[in-house]
C-alpha cells in the first residue's frame, strides 16, 4: 500500500466484541531483498490464502485510505508525498496506479516481484528533511518498513466490519502473508517483526513516539479539499460526473473521511488526533452490515476487481490440471 510511489499486543476486537544516479538510502544498506539468492525472486502469498480473498474484494476498497492516511501519519513518510507526489493533481491517476500495485502484489505471480523492482527505482530520488526537521530518504529501512506495515493493522481491524472476525489462525495467515509481501517490495527480514507478537509492540512504539496529524494527513480527511473530478473511464461518464461534480462531490468527501477514520485500528486514530463519535461508530456499523450482507450474493463480476477476477478464474481453470 505505497503512498509515496507517484513521483513529480492484544488488540481490541471490533463489532461483535464491543486492513539514474539514485542515491543510497542513508542507511547504507542495499534495498534489495535479504540473501535468498539474487536469481530467486520472493515468492507472492499464496493463492487461496488469506489476502488472495481479502484484497481483491471491492470491499478492500473501502480499506485503502485508512492505511494510505496511516502511512503519511509517519514524519518522513508525510513528507515525501507532500515534496514529492502529485496526489493533489492526479489524485485519480495516482489511486488507479496504487491500486494496479497492490493487485500485483497478491496475484501478479511472476509480476509480483518486477512490480517490486519498479517501486523500488521510482523511490530511490526520494529525499529531503521531514517535518521534525530530520533528513529522510524514502528507502530507508525505518520509512519504507512501516509504509508496508500499515496494511496489516488495518486488514485485520476493517475485516471485522466489512467481512467477519479473523480466528487466531487466520489472522497469523495474514501477518506471514503480509510479510511475503514486503519481501516482494525489496524489505529485509531483520527491518519487520516477524511474528504477531513482535508486531504489536513495534506498531504500539510508532504510535506513541512517531505518528503525527502531518499535512497530508489533514488534506486527506479535510471534506474542504479541492478534488478534480474524474478523467477516468469512458467520456460520455467523464462528462457527466463533470457536469454533476458541484452536486456530487460535497457527500463524496464526507464519505471519504468517514470511511479513512471509521477503519482506521483506533488506537491509530487517536495517536493522530483524528475524532471518532459514538454516532459515527453506530452509523459505520449499519453500514458495514449491509455490505456483510449484500457484497457475499453479488455474481463475481460484481463482487472481486479485475486483477482478482482473472486470477482466480485461471486458478479454476488450471485447477483440473494441478
Amino acid at each position: 500500500m505505497s503512498s509515496a510511489k507517484d513521483v513529480k499486543g492484544p488488540r481490541a476486537r471490533g463489532p461483535e466484541a464491543a486492513p539514474g544516479a539514485e542515491p543510497e538510502p542513508p542507511s547504507g544498506r542495499d534495498p534489495e531483498p535479504p540473501a535468498r539468492g539474487r536469481g530467486a525472486d520472493p515468492e507472492p502469498p499464496p493463492p487461496g490464502g488469506v489476502l488472495w480473498s481479502l484484497s481483491g474484494d471491492i470491499r478492500a476498497l473501502l480499506m485503502l485510505p485508512a492505511a494510505l492516511t496511516l502511512q503519511v501519519a509517519h514524519p518522513a513518510v508525510g513528507a515525501g508525498v507532500d515534496e514529492h507526489s502529485v496526489f493533489r493533481t492526479d489524485p485519480w491517476g495516482r489511486g488507479e496506479r496504487s491500486l494496479r500495485s497492490l493487485q500485483l502484489w497478491v496475484y501478479g505471480g511472476a509480476e509480483a516481484a518486477e512490480e517490486g523492482r519498479r517501486l523500488r527505482v521510482l523511490h530511490r530520488t526520494i529525499q529531503g528533511t521531514d517535518t521534525r526537521s530530520r533528513p529522510y530518504h524514502a528507502l530507508t529501512p525505518a520509512n519504507y518498513a512501516w509504509v508496508h506495515a500499515t496494511g496489516f493493522p488495518v486488514y485485520q481491524h476493517a475485516a471485522r466490519y466489512l467481512i467477519r472476525p479473523m480466528a487466531p489462525a487466520q489472522e497469523r495467515a495474514l501477518y506471514a502473508e503480509w510479510l511475503q509481501v514486503g519481501r516482494i517490495l525489496g524489505i529485509h527480514d531483520r527491518d519487520m517483526p516477524q511474528s504477531i507478537e513482535e508486531f504489536w509492540p513495534y506498531w504500539e512504539k510508532m504510535l506513541a513516539g512517531e505518528i503525527e496529524a502531518t499535512t497530508v494527513v489533514r488534506e486527506l480527511v479535510d471534506v474542504d479539499q479541492p478534488v478534480p473530478p474524474p478523467d477516468r473511464g469512458p467520456w460520455p461518464l467523464r462528462a457527466v460526473l463533470r457536469a454533476l461534480w458541484p452536486v456530487l462531490l460535497p457527500p463524496l468527501v464526507r464519505f471519504r473521511r468517514f470511511v479513512t477514520i471509521g477503519l482506521m485500528p483506533p488506537d491509530a486514530r487517536a495517536a493522530v488526533g483524528l475524532p471518532w463519535s459514538a454516532e459515527q461508530e453506530k452509523r459505520l456499523r449499519r453500514m458495514c452490515a449491509v455490505l456483510r450482507v449484500v457484497v457475499p450474493v453479488l455474481p463475481e463480476r460484481l463482487r472481486y476487481l479485475p486483477r482478482a477476477r482473472a486470477a482466480r478464474a485461471a486458478r479454476r481453470t488450471a485447477a483440473p490440471n494441478g
